[in-house]
């Protein structure tokens, strides 16, 4: 037998990547029932065992700290230990996945797919229709998805742990990405103070007017409805949606299709997730960008930020190594997303690339800056509830009244219990949007200085982007990424500044 070496867990490791990225994309479109995992775990096992993690592990000891291979092997190393818990858990993925699929939630004698269930209540304007399909929501996922969600966060902690790369989860976790979960936490309960008066004074009247409901009311299936806005939704027609967002890409000089490497799965489906995402089968050649829809400016903002995931694969460097297309900080890519999605809180675009009337704009802003600070507030306390999940220290049956606890206090919406293992992305990954928040608005910043307050229609943005940013993969981690773009370090400052401007 050949024996394993660094160029050979490259190649093989991209041909892994390329296979289960197009098993998810085909399960979680809908175009099959579930995803058949284990077979390409069992296909790839000589660089999915404990031998390849030992080899990444001894390069990545051996490296000199900053050195271009110290960075290299940690993005590999990360690969590796994700590798050992999604190689143990297919069989558990295989089965949620199915589930999620085939799930149907009896209501009021209807039968609601599970996966258009978000939809059916976000576009119901009947508080009791919205708690009725929620209340019949949650006892089935009670019953059936959240076992098995718990199951997998319980086995995951569990294998990574026995990695010891570090003395616990948590440790692992910030040695691989290089993330202090410590300060990230500080810095979310540090938010959650700085914009408590701000929420408290915004809430009732959005509630009220949106809703005829007072806070003491409201539920996480309201917030659902709320955020949906169906107020807007005339400005924003659905046939028009790709072709305007497209035009207006094209203006800032990038092909929104790239040359054909984007396909975009934007129709109904059953079975595809109702929430939506990008899925790059072949980094840079074959990207997907799937969507159910919801209607509404609710479609125009996500089709926006998937679209900027769509592009940052589609047009990195073919050149790169495996590592720095494939795996990194996710903070970047979702970051060059929230960059596009943030185009809804411009003033100049909405009236270039929507039809909305100038007296409506300001209320539009008004509601999108509730909605951003809602988002912001929400995200902060999944992240310390989730330091606390992964840490060890509650016990996990204890977990599900933190969960609410935490939710409820910063959202004043009530969170349910049932959903303390179902509303959690695996391996932190809302840290990875929240650094992602801070570094969009840095990118915004610069992209102004550079290119004018409309640097999304001057055709020398596109390709400075694509070349100093998207070509570039994820080969930074984002606070080093906004170093080197913005000249300065990631905070929450410039997002409360952005939110109170648009509150007005």
């Amino acid at each position: 037998m050949t024996k394993l070496s660094m160029e050979t867990l490259r190649r093989e490791g991209e041909a892994f990547m390329i296979d289960i990225s197009r098993e998810f994309y085909i399960a979680y479109s809908g175009q099959k029932p579930s995803a058949e995992l284990q077979p390409i775990y069992a296909k790839y096992a000589g660089v999915l065992d404990a031998d390849s993690l030992q080899l990444v592990l001894d390069a990545f000891k051996s490296s000199s700290e900053g050195s271009e291979e110290r960075r290299s092997t940690r993005l590999l190393l990360d690969w590796q230990a994700e590798s050992q818990s999604g190689r143990q858990l297919a069989a558990l993925d295989e089965r949620e996945i199915a589930w999620e699929a085939s799930a149907v939630v009896r209501a009021d004698g209807r039968e609601i797919q599970y996966e258009a269930v978000s939809i059916d209540i976000s576009n119901s304007t009947d508080a009791k229709d919205r708690h009725t399909i929620e209340d019949a929501r949650s006892k089935l996922v009670e019953t059936e998805l959240a076992p098995i969600k718990r199951e997998r966060f319980q086995r995951e902690r569990e294998i990574t742990e026995k990695l010891e790369l570090a003395p616990n989860y948590n440790a692992s976790f910030e040695m691989l990405s290089g993330i202090s979960l410590a300060g990230l936490r500080d810095e979310c309960a540090q938010f959650l103070r700085d914009t408590q008066a701000m929420w408290d004074e915004t809430l009732p009247v959005f509630t009220k007017r949106v809703l005829n409901m007072s806070t003491s009311e409201v539920t996480r299936a309201d917030a659902l409805a709320l955020f949906r806005a169906r107020e807007f939704d005339g400005y924003f027609p659905a046939e028009k949606m790709e072709t305007s967002i497209r035009g207006q890409v094209g203006e800032m000089g990038i092909d929104a299709l790239a040359g054909g490497r984007i396909t975009l799965d934007t129709g109904d489906r059953e079975g595809k997730r109702s929430r939506a995402f990008c899925s790059p089968v072949r980094i840079p050649s074959e990207v997907y960008l799937v969507l159910r829809p919801h209607g509404g400016q609710t479609d125009w903002n996500t089709f926006l930020h998937e679209l900027g995931h769509a592009l940052h694969f589609a047009y990195m460097r073919p050149d790169l190594p495996f590592e720095y297309r494939w795996l990194g900080d996710n903070s970047i890519t979702e970051g060059y997303a929230m960059l596009f999605d943030h185009l809804m809180e411009d003033e100049r675009w909405l009236k270039r690339n929507t039809e909305l009337t100038a007296a409506k704009l300001p209320e539009f802003i008004r509601s999108t800056g509730f909605e951003e600070l809602h988002f912001l507030r929400r995200y902060c306390a999944k992240l310390i509830y989730e330091v606390e999940l992964y840490g060890g220290r509650v016990s996990w049956d204890s977990l599900p009244d933190l969960y609410v606890q935490g939710l409820t206090a910063a959202t004043t919406f009530r969170y349910n219990r049932a959903d303390a293992f179902v509303d959690v992305d695996a391996r932190y990954y809302a840290a990875r949007y929240l650094r992602a928040w801070q570094l969009q608005a840095l990118l915004t910043e610069t992209l102004v200085e550079r290119y004018d307050t409309d640097w999304w229609r001057n055709p020398r943005a596109g390709p400075w982007i694509c070349a100093a940013m998207f070509g570039e993969g994820q080969r930074e981690l984002a606070n080093e990424q906004a170093q080197r773009i913005a000249g300065k370090s990631l905070s929450f400052a410039p997002l409360i500044r952005a939110v109170e401007r648009m509150l007005g």
